[in-house]
Order: C-alpha cells, then structure tokens, then sequence
C-alpha cells in the first residue's frame, strides 16, 4: 500500500452521509470517530473536553494524523491538541463544510438573514438540548417544565421563561435545505418545505457540496481552507479570514 497514508478521522454525526461518501472516495485509509451532535449544545468547555479524551484515545503508532470533521463550531475546538499533527477545515461551522467553501457559506449567509439550515445530517441526527443532561438549558435550569417553573417563581414569571424560550426560532424566516448529492433524499426536501409552510417562512434548496471533506481525507490540505497543527500545539481561533490557528507549547 506504497503511498496510502492512514489517518484518524473525528468527525461531527451531522455530517455522517457526506463523510462516509468521502472516505469511500479516498485514496488514503481513514478511521472515523463519530461525535453525537450534542456537543454543540453543551457549551464550548464541555465540548473540548469530549473531543480531546476522544483525541486522547488515538494510537500515535497507527496514525499519520488526526483529521477533524469540524469547523470552529462556537470555539469547541479551541484549546485542542494531540501528539501527532492536526488538520483542521477553515470554517465556521459545518455549513461550510456542507456548501463546499466559507466564501459560498459567507455570501449565503449575507444575502439571506434568518436562514436556518438543513440538510440529511440534520433531518435524522439533531436534537433538542433540553433532552441532554448537561446542554446549557439543562445547566441553566431551562429544562423544566411549566409546573416545576410555577413552583419555583409563581406562575406570571413561569409564563414569561415559556414564552421567552419558546421563541428561540423568531430571528428566523427561512429553511434552507443543503443538498450534497450523496443520495436522493426528496422526502426529506418535501419535510422542510413542508415545515416552511407551516410556519409561514420561505423555502430555499441550495447545491452543497463535500469538496472539502474530501480534501481533508485525501491529504490535499491547501493553506486557503486547512490548518495543519504541530504536535502539542493548541487550536487557538482568530479574528479574520483564517478563522483558525494553533499555539505553541511553552518552553
């Protein structure tokens, strides 16, 4: 297998079909860790903490690198670091990884307020963060139900908390469906527009695509749209265009 290398690769469950078309696609040998969409609910220091005991657990013998399947993810990445190299995606978030670069995500997003985004990862894997024991609702005490809040704040400020939660969703006005083209999922389509419609938004479909997943996986890390961090050097995030760096150990 001259020339093959072998990386571990951890990976977000959002972006489940896409990574597997992509690793089936590879010419190198990838070993994927599936993370629970969770994480992302439950705050940036929790989040860390599980991606780096799964980063821990990898065999430093076995590996050339530890790709990760994540975008910045609301800083759930930082402060990560490993004994062997890193390679992290210049994104966001897993929209960029789902659309295919952060300049198509970025002018999406500019062009298009309100957009709460879909795709198959999110049609079959989300979650709602009340259901999760340690999501920030839980750790702020917003997972209660009406009867508990009545009882702990009587029952007009019981009223105000429900209703001040339940509007989590009026910044938005839009689905917009992410088809990568790793399978016909029109019925997943035809659910979001139907939601859409039910809630009085508009509906968008626009083309993904998994260029840079299968980049990460095929060692085609090009500096524009990939980090690759030393061993022992921590995910640091940035303020500009490059959204990611890494900090060196002290000596």
């Amino acid at each position: 297998m001259s020339g093959r290398k072998r990386y571990k690769l951890i990976a977000c469950e959002i972006l489940f079909r896409e990574v597997c078309f992509c690793v089936s696609q590879s010419k190198n040998i990838i070993d994927v860790d599936f993370m629970e969409k969770g994480l992302h609910d439950i705050g940036e220091k929790n989040m860390s903490e599980k991606l780096q005991a799964q980063i821990d657990k990898t065999d430093t013998t076995k590996y050339d690198a530890i790709l990760l399947g994540y975008g910045l993810c609301n800083n759930g990445i930082r402060g990560l670091k490993a004994k062997l190299p890193v390679i992290v995606p210049r994104a966001h978030d897993c929209i960029t990884l789902l659309m295919g670069s952060k300049e198509k995500y970025r002018e999406y997003f500019d062009n298009n307020p309100g957009t709460y985004f879909k795709s198959t990862g999110w049609m079959e894997r989300d979650t709602n963060p009340n259901d999760i024991d340690n999501s920030m609702t839980s750790q702020l005490g917003m997972n209660k139900s009406y009867h508990e809040f009545v009882e702990l704040y009587g029952a007009e400020n019981a009223k105000y908390i429900m209703e001040t939660m339940g509007n989590w969703l009026e910044n938005y006005k839009k689905f917009t469906y992410i088809d990568t083209h790793t399978g016909n999922f029109d019925d997943y389509k035809k659910l979001v527009k139907s939601d859409a419609e039910k809630r009085g938004w508009e509906f968008d479909e626009v083309s993904g695509d998994t260029n840079i997943l299968l980049r990460l996986v095929n060692g085609e890390w090009d500096e524009s749209d990939f980090l690759i961090i030393p061993p022992n050097c921590k995910i640091t995030s940035t303020t500009n265009d490059d959204i990611v760096s890494y900090e060196k150990p002290s000596p």
